[in-house]
Order: C-alpha cells, then sequence, then structure tokens
C-alpha cells in the first residue's frame, strides 16, 4: 500500500485537512507512521503533535472529529491532504471551523469566520 516517506521530513510529514464536500482548508498539522497507521485503521483522523510529543486524536476531547473520506499523497510522497467529513463543525482548538480564520484583505485585519465552540468550556483555562 501507497505510504507517506516519513523518513524525508526526520519522522513527519505535513498533512492539510480539507472539507470533503467544499474543499475549505481546516488546518494543518502533522503525521508520524504511528499516526498514519491508526487513521487507516479507525477512519478518524490521527496526528503527531509536535508540541506534546504525542499522538493525537483529532477531536478525541472535543468531540470535533475528522472521518476521513481519502488520503492523497503528493508526487515525492512527502505530503498528504486529507479530505474529511468534520463533524462538530470545528477544526481548530481555538473553536472556529477553520485554524485560517485570521484574514488580511485590502489592508484589514479581521475574523473571516464565526466562532463554533468556546475553548475554555471544552479544554478548561489555559
Amino acid at each position: 500500500m501507497l505510504t507517506p516517506d516519513f523518513e524525508k521530513g526526520g519522522g513527519l510529514v505535513p498533512v492539510i485537512a480539507q472539507d470533503a464536500t467544499t474543499g475549505e482548508v481546516l488546518m494543518l498539522a502533522y503525521m508520524n507512521r504511528e499516526a498514519w497507521d491508526k487513521t487507516l485503521e479507525t477512519g478518524d483522523v490521527h496526528y503527531y503533535s509536535r508540541s506534546r510529543k504525542e499522538l493525537w486524536h483529532k477531536g478525541g476531547t472535543s468531540g470535533h472529529v475528522q472521518k476521513v473520506k481519502s488520503l492523497r499523497l503528493d508526487c515525492d510522497l512527502d505530503a498528504v491532504v486529507a479530505l474529511v467529513d468534520q463533524i462538530g463543525g470545528a477544526a481548530c482548538h481555538e473553536g472556529y471551523r477553520s485554524c485560517f480564520f485570521r484574514e488580511i484583505k485590502d489592508g484589514k485585519e479581521s475574523l473571516c469566520c464565526p466562532r463554533v465552540f468556546d475553548p475554555e468550556k471544552v479544554y478548561g483555562k489555559k
């Protein structure tokens, strides 16, 4: 079976999560081999958290899981696009649909989408 080349990136490959229906880019994260295997095994996207240095089941705490529709590898096998169904409406840990909720347009900064949930209520205070 086709597998990313994890060695090129020091054991990690970047993964772009994209809404399978709309094409909206939801987030960028990383996978190691364990996350890749767990994603294939369960059908839920798993990532590797670089900050926590551990496997991360997307939505495991919030319930906002990503169901895999398709995994696409680039020509060099060192990047992945995960086409997903975003369950619960938010991909971002800050409570937004997409992690790309900040926008600069015509020199002005704004938020380009509303917050779906309050992260303090889901994760507690940091």
